[in-house]
């Protein structure tokens, strides 16, 4: 399976809850803060729901 990286760009400050609880289950827990994700449809649905927070990288 193919492996992303995903870098948080803005902020989690003045976000919804859910937003923030998404952030942190991804491992994301302040400003350009880059991890490594195996691109599952539970990973790639997280990043979906705060793809205006983060910027996602395809790793080959």
């Amino acid at each position: 399976m193919a492996k992303i990286k995903v870098t948080q760009v803005r902020s989690k400050i003045r976000r919804p809850k859910n937003q923030k609880r998404t952030l942190e289950a991804l491992g994301l827990h302040k400003m350009d803060q880059v991890v490594e994700h195996e691109a599952t449809p539970s990973i790639l649905g997280m990043v979906n729901k705060i793809k205006h927070l983060v910027s996602v990288e395809e790793i080959k």
